[in-house]
């Protein structure tokens, strides 16, 4: 058994933002045939989230749930420094995900046919975000 570490960093804009290519990039690279990969986003304000990647409305609709559970701007949150944005990106990221494993064979991602991985970015504007990619097996 081989393990590879690698960092992919991507462009973000608010809402879900595809990154399965990335990933399998690396795997490609890395020459792993079966074993398990890890993705962790290292921030506290977007978080990882495997999807439906076949219809943009299931995305947006995503969105529009976790904005009216959680919305910009509300008075109970004290944590504002960047903006009315700041802490609800925080919730959300909370009441998500930080990290997904997928197991892999024969070199690519075992995803369903209409699944692929996302970041979520939860903050407004374009962002930069640092994703740790962890490979394991032979």
């Amino acid at each position: 058994m081989r393990q590879q570490h690698d960092t992919v960093h991507v462009s973000t804009r608010r809402g879900l933002n595809d990154i399965t290519d990335e990933v399998t990039a690396r795997l490609r690279d890395s020459g792993l045939r079966d074993g398990l990969c890890t993705v962790f986003i290292r921030h506290t304000s977007a978080s990882l989230v495997i999807q439906e990647n076949a219809d943009p409305a299931a995305r947006r609709d995503l969105e529009a749930f976790l904005d009216r559970l959680v919305p910009d701007g509300d008075p109970l949150y004290t944590h504002t420094a960047e903006g009315d944005d700041d802490m609800p990106s925080h919730v959300k990221a909370a009441l998500t995900r930080t990290s997904e494993q997928i197991p892999f064979r024969e070199g690519e991602l075992l995803l369903g046919t209409w699944q692929g991985l996302y970041v979520w970015e939860h903050r407004s504007g374009r962002h930069r975000r640092e994703l740790a990619v962890h490979l394991f097996g032979e």
